[in-house]
């Protein structure tokens, strides 16, 4: 929406009669009728978003995105190198290379040996992938999910290829995908937040990790309302939502409605929407008291549902337990769930680390949609699965047939996605037999991104904000296709 047909909204009766005497009183009530004559958002079961959203009729109304941080190998996971065997320890063609950038971590190697993969790959489902034995779980629901191989970015380090996929810019400031969704689509439950995110451990010990910074899930300059809320493990989900020792709940309510009169006065006189949202946001926090112990609380769960996930999903802070909470945070209405999975980077080490980091997320991604399955949510949540960028075929620093490590490679890399409409049992998108260069359907990140929003009802070109003389979208002002060859 534009800012200024947003503060128009807020506007209060003292404040439009004061601009009726400098003669933009008509256009204020032209924008204020305007949304009366026009209806609500999303049908009766959204609270806010934008009255002219879907733009058709959606196939996904949730989203549960399960972000890799640290980018995972390709070649050892998702995308089968067998000629590679034949390759080890010689050098990378410069054919294949072809001047690429590279890293400052690997620039300086006097050479770049090719470090087949360890793991053994088998063919599964009707749709025959090839899957890595690192992800047995995977394997059991590949008809269900749909394989991106030729995904592709130009951000070659970490920080701005991660802000990249989640804000379709490589400089942070601007609103990430769950931000965009929460303030196009609303909410579909009064009392948890439209969009939630946490972070999961990392079982290795040598794995590498990234530094993470609420700045991934901000929503730039949309209001801060449409923010994700962070959830951790433990006792206290959310930071000082649990009241003090001594104030009681109806002290609290006292309160926050001493707050909220002291907000309208400031409201009333700068006018300005920001005020609106602290107001929105301490209600918010208050009815989270309740919704959200009940939303963490796993003793509702039968004895099944640990058989399926395993005990580590009642370890809070494993990505076990972030992945059923995710589950139950879309059972009750939340719009957009954002897991961030650390220890991906692998520099080194590389055999020795992937196991655990394949088995923090392997079973849990799949008990997640046998879950969603039965509570009939499948259909409607679009699940996603994958890193920022890929890795090279080539070792950096020392190898062996036994150890290698692998460094960034942003030319192509792998996802997966499944439910909300796309299409399972699909392996879309081809790679060179280095897994260096793409050489059927390459798919950009913003092209990740369009279609996202297709699902979601949403044309992402029609999709824009006002900010700065500009009309910002999610994928740029670059051009961008939705996928329809992996939708149902």
């Amino acid at each position: 929406m534009h800012p200024y047909r947003e503060a128009v909204l807020a506007e209060t009766r003292r404040q439009f009669f004061g601009t009726v005497a400098t003669g933009l009183g008509g256009l204020a009530l032209a924008n204020l009728l305007a949304d009366d004559a026009f209806g609500m958002a999303q049908g009766p079961d959204a609270l806010g978003g934008l009255p002219s959203l879907p733009h058709f009729a959606p196939t996904a109304t949730r989203c549960i995105y399960l972000h890799m941080m640290g980018a995972p190998p390709q070649m050892d996971l998702l995308d089968y190198k067998p000629k590679m065997k034949d390759w080890y320890d010689m050098d990378l063609p410069e054919s294949v290379r072809q001047g690429q950038r590279l890293t400052t971590m690997t620039s300086g190697q006097s050479r770049f040996p090719i470090a087949p993969s360890v793991f053994e790959f088998t063919q599964h489902g009707q749709s025959g992938a090839w899957l890595s034995e690192l992800l047995p779980y995977t394997a059991r629901m590949v008809d269900d999910i749909a394989i991106i191989r030729s995904m592709h970015t130009e951000a070659i380090n970490h920080e701005p290829a991660i802000t990249f996929i989640q804000t379709g810019q490589q400089i942070s400031g601007r609103p990430c995908i769950g931000s965009w969704c929460a303030y196009g689509l609303g909410s579909m439950n009064a009392d948890l937040p439209t969009f939630v995110v946490m972070n999961a451990e990392k079982s290795h010990p040598r794995s590498g990790v990234q530094a993470i910074s609420a700045k991934l899930w901000s929503a730039g300059f949309l209001s801060a309302k449409y923010a994700g809320v962070g959830l951790r493990g433990g006792a206290d989900p959310v930071l000082y939502l649990r009241d003090p020792e001594g104030v009681s709940r109806e002290v609290r309510r006292r309160m926050l409605d001493g707050l909220s009169e002291l907000n309208q006065i400031q409201h009333e006189t700068i006018g300005s929407p920001d005020t609106l949202a602290r107001i929105e946001q301490y209600e918010m926090a208050f009815r989270m008291q309740a919704s959200v112990p009940e939303m963490a609380d796993l003793s509702s769960e039968p004895a099944s549902t640990f058989e399926r996930w395993g005990e580590d999903a009642k370890q809070p802070g494993k990505f076990q337990h972030a992945a059923l909470m995710a589950r139950r945070l879309v059972e009750r209405g939340v719009r957009f769930v954002q897991i961030y999975h650390r220890g991906w980077d692998v520099h080194s080490f590389a055999p020795m680390v992937l196991p655990a980091q394949a088995a923090d997320v392997d079973r849990a991604a799949w008990a997640l949609i046998q879950d969603l399955k039965e509570r009939g949510l499948f259909d409607e949540t679009l699940v996603i699965w994958g890193g920022e960028f890929g890795r090279t075929i080539y070792s950096q620093g020392r190898l062996t047939p036994t150890d290698y490590g692998r460094d960034h490679h942003p030319r192509c890399f792998s996802l997966w996605m499944a439910g909300g409409g796309v299409k399972g049992g699909v392996v879309y998108g081809e790679t060179d037999d280095f897994s260096y260069n793409i050489v059927k359907d390459p798919v950009h990140i913003r092209d990740f991104q369009a279609t996202i929003l297709h699902l979601f009802g949403i044309d992402h070109e029609r999709f824009t904000y006002k900010h700065r003389g500009l009309d910002a979208k999610l994928t740029g002002v670059e051009p961008a296709r939705v996928v329809r060859e992996i939708l149902a």
